[in-house]
């Protein structure tokens, strides 16, 4: 019997595609892995570069308030040194405040000392005195206040230890 055309054809279409359809599978997965590796290298690219973003953030903003901070050690000396009911000392403690506001909103808070039990890795120790009103290596003056942007200690207290 002989076969026609069209029987033939389909005999040739269909052996040729099954092995195609075999050798396509590996480069397929071969591919769908090269592109799952590539996502994950991007991912990756992305959250280093938003953490080294930050830091370079975090170090530009500290790197400004360390030079702002002898202006508000000015203002607090100034703030001190004003009397009360003085129109001047009111202008000064407002500007005092705007400077305090400002370096809230960034993140940079002052070091909270007297009182509290010293730590040298937030506190330099200037001085020392033998005081029975305070307990043992409690802060018992701060002469410069320090500043804490986050974790990252950007300038200690001077303080005066007792016992």
């Amino acid at each position: 019997m002989a076969k026609k055309k069209e029987d033939v054809q389909e005999e040739v279409v269909e052996e040729t595609t099954a092995p195609a359809e075999e050798a396509e599978a590996p480069v397929q997965n071969d591919w769908q892995d090269k592109y799952i590796r590539l996502m994950a290298d991007f991912d990756n690219y992305k959250k280093r570069t938003t953490k080294e973003m930050q830091a370079s953030y975090k170090n530009g903003l500290i790197a400004a308030v360390e030079e702002l901070l002898p202006v508000v050690d000015n203002f607090d000396r100034a703030v001190a040194a004003m009397p009360e009911d003085s129109k001047d000392g009111e202008g000064i403690r407002m500007i005092a405040k705007q400077l305090y506001d400002v370096f809230e909103k960034l993140g940079v808070k002052p070091i909270e000392a007297v009182g509290q039990p010293f730590d040298p890795n937030i506190h330099n120790a200037v001085m020392h005195i033998e005081d029975d009103s305070f307990g043992e290596n409690v802060v018992a003056e701060d002469f410069l206040k320090g500043y804490m942007c986050g974790d990252k200690v950007i300038r200690p207290s001077m303080v005066k230890v007792a016992n």
